[in-house]
């Protein structure tokens, strides 16, 4: 797991805050300076905050829980997609659906229709309908699809959630704090750091902030889910002790 260089960090753009004037205060702690009305984000704690969330991310990939990250902003989806998706974990880049988390039931059931539609598909049942019905099936997979896809195989609620900008993902954060699921975020100049967890304080308007972050973090989520792979392959390869054999004991004291 390559280590978090401030050279590359600035290189990225991570250090760009928001403008003084629209500023949380609680975010001192992570401003190095003000420039041009702009404030300027300490690239060594944004570094040593990226070490922090990556060691916890990468333990609760090992323990078999899902991460989800959650990232609704233009500038985030794709890269959020492309990341996520390639370590195979969930996300949301559309909009967050009310009760997601909170009432996360309902939310299977959802999933639970896309996987009856593609088995109506599969065993003929969907061919059996009149052009109409077919159509609005189509439509109705296809929304659940846009918007649920990407968890259809989160069976149970996510071990951590991953959030880039927490303004914008406000809904996403209280659902999270209410069940006290674990909140890793980057979190820029304008947000409130006490909401979150394990913060990443970084610029989260700017793509390629934004692809550095998620490089680092998906990176250690790899790491986690590859450890967890070889334990099991070890366990598997250790030969099994032997059971006593109770005959053969019962002989000897004889």
């Amino acid at each position: 797991m390559a280590k978090a260089e401030v050279k590359e960090l600035l290189e990225a753009g991570v250090h760009f805050g928001h403008l003084t004037r629209k500023w949380d205060p609680n975010m001192a702690p992570y401003v190095y300076m003000e420039r041009n009305g702009i404030h300027i984000i300490n690239l060594y704690k944004t570094a040593a905050k990226i070490e922090e969330a990556s060691a916890a991310l990468s333990k609760i990939a090992a323990s078999g829980r899902k991460i989800l990250f959650v990232a609704t902003k233009k500038q985030a989806k794709d890269i959020v997609a492309d990341k996520a998706g390639n370590i195979n974990m969930p996300y949301i880049t559309e909009r967050w659906p009310g009760g997601m988390l909170t009432n996360f039931v309902t939310i299977r059931k959802a999933v639970k229709k896309m996987a009856a539609i593609d088995r109506m598909k599969k065993d003929g049942t969907f061919n059996s309908l009149s052009k109409k019905e077919r159509l609005q099936v189509d439509r109705q997979r296809a929304k659940l699809e846009k918007n649920l896809g990407s968890i259809s195989d989160m069976t149970r609620l996510p071990g951590a959630l991953f959030v880039v900008d927490i303004k914008r993902e406000h809904i996403a954060i209280k659902e999270a704090q209410k069940l006290n699921i674990p909140i890793f975020a980057m979190v820029d100049t304008n947000s409130d750091p006490r909401q979150v967890d394990y913060v990443i304080p970084a610029n989260d308007d700017a793509s390629k902030s934004i692809e550095k972050i998620l490089s680092h973090v998906t990176d250690a989520v790899a790491n986690g889910l590859q450890e967890r792979k070889a334990e099991k392959e070890a366990a598997k390869a250790a030969p099994k002790k032997a059971a006593p054999k109770k005959k053969a004991a019962a002989e000897e004291e004889e």
